[in-house]
């Protein structure tokens, strides 16, 4: 709109949205990019904290992942709010408010922060590849990289065919989830007990550590990228009207996704509780281990498959946006373009590398250990993507009218701190070894 180079340019705006139409007909047009936000908080990486959760303290930790959705939810409306007001995506908004020395940083954190997720899918479908057919760790590994034809392919003959195939897995998670708690028959009482906070959250070390690995993993920083600029595929108008529509539908889309990932977070920690807590296996935290246990623990293999199908499209699909989150801070931050399969090329190999060399070295477990390092990893690039995030939305020169008033400062302020202060301080825990 003023000279500046587009946001995604190849997909920008060609979502049309219907002049005059009714509510729902609006609403449907501008679904589709909180979903491929959501599979950024029930990828792999989650998976582990939430079985262990689970096994090891019940239904009491379901609170937490209620409480980190909230966040996630105010986070991610922002980061719309960004995109659609200012025309311009995080990445870009960091270029053009900062420093090049201070760009470039940001760009090389957000890159590694993009590669340690994608390690993190690796990994976790490599996994559910291993698992379901038998397959070596190091082949599932270089399997995973397959998928870049996928993207490719979508991406370049619609973006709403990446929309609806990402839609399309969250569901198949969600109703193998569905039936894991038909099998699972969880106690309904204890499950709405779990959403109360529990108090001995505070005077249990071990619980406490666990309650923020939920939280510090909230927030994928990538996924702050990435929302900014894929709100802008859909073809809204120039006029304030028109943008502060399209802001109040992209939020209400990001808010239903996200109550997506909240059902699928909070069932494999109800799962977990269900089938291990109070049996023996409380100590269970470990994929394979989880996949092993459930058949017998049930009583029907069935369960054990369903998890392992979950696993594999929750990798998979998280993939599916990391073609587009590199592309979103290469561009936005150095203003660089590569060809899309050249860019997805480098992240995977990126990827690919340590988690090829760590399994076959040490097996499915050093992949454990890698899914835990790749989280670490995260927590150490989030704040230089939050902070800028919040200070932007409420930056009258950046959004205009639509910048953030008092009452959501102050409620993004204390969020963005408090998330950055328990990576720094999970960070600090898994460092000194002291858990």
């Amino acid at each position: 709109m003023d000279g500046r180079p587009a946001s995604l340019p190849e997909v920008h705006g060609t979502v049309g949205v219907p002049q005059g139409a009714g509510f729902w007909r609006k609403l449907f047009a501008f679904t589709g990019p909180g979903y491929l936000v959501a599979v950024g908080y029930m990828d792999p990486g989650n998976w582990a904290t939430d079985l262990a959760g689970g096994a090891r303290y019940g239904y009491r930790l379901l609170s937490v992942i209620f409480i980190s959705n909230l966040l996630a939810i105010l986070l991610q409306a922002l980061a719309a709010r960004l995109g659609i007001a200012s025309g311009r995506d995080l990445a870009q908004a960091c270029r053009d408010r900062y420093p090049r020395w201070a760009a470039v940083s940001l760009w090389v954190l957000a890159e590694v922060a993009i590669a340690a997720t994608d390690l993190a899918e690796v990994i976790g479908s490599a996994i559910a590849l291993h698992l379901l057919f038998g397959l070596p760790m190091a082949l599932g590994v270089c399997l995973t990289s397959l998928d870049v034809l996928v993207v490719l392919y979508l991406q370049h003959h619609r973006f709403r065919y990446v929309e609806a195939l990402v839609v399309l897995l969250i569901a198949g998670i969600g109703g193998a989830f569905a039936l894991e708690l038909y099998f699972s028959k969880p106690d309904p009482l204890q499950v709405l007990g779990g959403f109360m906070p529990a108090p001995e959250l505070l005077r249990d070390r071990e619980m406490l550590y666990l309650a923020v690995g939920i939280l510090g993993a909230t927030v994928m920083p990538h996924n702050l990228y990435l929302h900014s600029s894929i709100v802008q595929t859909r073809k809204y108008g120039d006029s304030e009207a028109s943008r502060a529509e399209a802001a109040s539908f992209a939020t209400l889309d990001s808010t239903v996704a996200l109550t997506s990932a909240l059902f699928i977070n909070g069932a494999i920690l109800i799962v977990a509780a269900a089938t291990f807590h109070g049996t023996g296996y409380e100590d269970v935290a470990d994929l394979s281990d989880a996949y092993k246990l459930l058949a017998p623990l049930l009583g029907t293999s069935l369960a054990a498959t369903l998890f392992a199908v979950a696993l594999l499209f929750a990798g998979q699909n998280a993939t599916l946006t990391g073609t587009l989150a590199g592309q979103i801070v290469m561009e936005g931050f150095l203003n660089l373009r590569l060809r899309p399969w050249l860019r997805r090329l480098v992240t995977r190999l990126i990827a690919i590398v340590p988690a090829l060399a760590t399994v076959i070295a040490y097996g499915d477990r050093g992949a454990g250990e890698l899914l835990i390092l790749s989280q670490v990893i995260l927590s150490l690039q989030l704040p230089f993507a939050i902070f800028p995030l919040v200070a932007f939305a409420g930056d009258r020169r950046i959004m205009g009218k639509m910048a953030i008033g008092r009452g959501l400062k102050l409620l993004a302020w204390p969020a963005a701190v408090v998330i950055a202060g328990l990576n720094v301080w999970l960070l600090a825990q898994v460092v000194a070894g002291l858990v």
